[in-house]
């Protein structure tokens, strides 16, 4: 009988601290610990990010390992990711998969963060599931750092077809949450609020980009500018008319992403589409991916809420079948903080 493959996965790209347990592919836990103390600054502070991870990392390693029900002891593989993120907490998660795998005797998987988004949509929580998408297909991917759309032909062979020249979307979302002093992170609260305003009560300007790469930040400076213009007027403006500014903002932003995805499925004919990231939680992308998938027969995959964010659920499937093809790294592979397809 063949020996059972348990892969630990761990993920501390940006400010949460995660692991996971598979076995054979199929998920056993995935434990996160998020960082709260962001919220008071508007953002991801790099020094308090690693310093957190420093703190969560052993328990949070410990709890995935016995919500798996299984002992350190039988773990066959230990899959990090290498990056891109935030090169700090990048560093405590790479330094610990280094010394865990070594302690243990094990190999050590490095994984790309942009990567493991992709495959979340191959993780299993059981044998029956099956519903991952067939290759090739497309995936949008889209979160606070990247907006790409991947050609996804195998695990280890993805084609950028079309990415950002300058912020993501996800970024995008942030930042104008911040100047309309709503609250960090904005991708949340804006999607609440949209869900309640009109998306065409305002305009704002869309990017003019050959090909299939995207542009936002001339969307964010025509936000900027736009609301700097009503608030003069009306000092009040935001507090009276947040739900419909939150819903012309994401209509804008997500009419952006769809059009590029469309050029994408022509040129290619491919019709699996898939979406990615932390932006892919937003329930006006979910839903402007179920009109396509009805208007133009798309068949569309869309990731359960808990495998948008960072997670490494995510991690643990690349490693997996990085371990199937003995595809392991050596102990001196340092981190990465640029987006990169490695």
């Amino acid at each position: 009988m063949e020996k059972d493959i348990y892969i630990l996965g761990i993920e501390s790209s940006c400010d949460d601290t995660s692991a996971a347990v598979l076995k054979n592919g199929i998920l056993l836990s995935n434990v996160t610990a998020s960082q709260a103390v962001h919220e008071a600054y508007g953002g991801v502070v790099p020094e308090l990010a690693s310093r957190a991870h420093q703190q969560n990392v052993v328990p949070v390693v410990d709890q995935a390992i016995k919500q798996a029900g299984i002992s350190k002891e039988q773990l066959s593989a230990v899959a990090f990711t290498r990056g891109p993120g935030l090169m700090g907490s990048l560093l405590v998660g790479v330094s610990f998969a280094k010394g865990f795998a070594r302690s243990l005797g094990i190999p050590l998987i490095d994984v790309n963060h942009l990567q493991g988004h992709v495959m979340a949509h191959f993780i299993k929580e059981s044998e029956d599931d099956h519903e991952q998408p067939p290759k090739p297909f497309l995936c949008l991917l889209v979160s606070g750092g990247n907006s790409q759309i991947v050609k996804v032909n195998a695990y280890n062979d993805m084609m950028v077809l079309g990415q950002t020249i300058d912020d993501a979307a996800g970024e995008a979302i942030d930042k104008c949450s911040k100047v309309m002093g709503l609250g960090y992170p904005g991708g949340p609260i804006i999607d609440r609020l949209a869900r309640q305003g009109n998306p065409h009560a305002y305009k704002f300007s869309e990017p003019q980009i050959p090909g299939m790469d995207y542009s936002f930040s001339g969307l964010k400076t025509s936000f900027l500018y736009n609301l700097r213009d009503w608030v003069k007027e009306d000092p009040d403006f935001v507090e009276h008319h947040k739900e419909d500014l939150a819903a012309s903002l994401e209509f804008t932003i997500v009419d952006i992403l769809m059009k590029k995805l469309r050029v994408a499925v022509k040129q290619t004919g491919i019709k699996h589409v898939a979406v990615a990231g932390g932006v892919s939680a937003n329930n006006g992308l979910r839903n402007a991916f179920r009109e396509h998938a009805k208007k133009y027969g798309w068949t569309i995959y869309i990731p359960k809420f808990s495998y948008t964010t960072d997670n490494a659920a995510m991690i643990g499937i690349v490693g997996y079948y990085k371990y199937l093809d003995h595809d392991f790294c050596t102990i001196d592979k340092p981190a990465f903080s640029k987006v990169t397809f490695q």
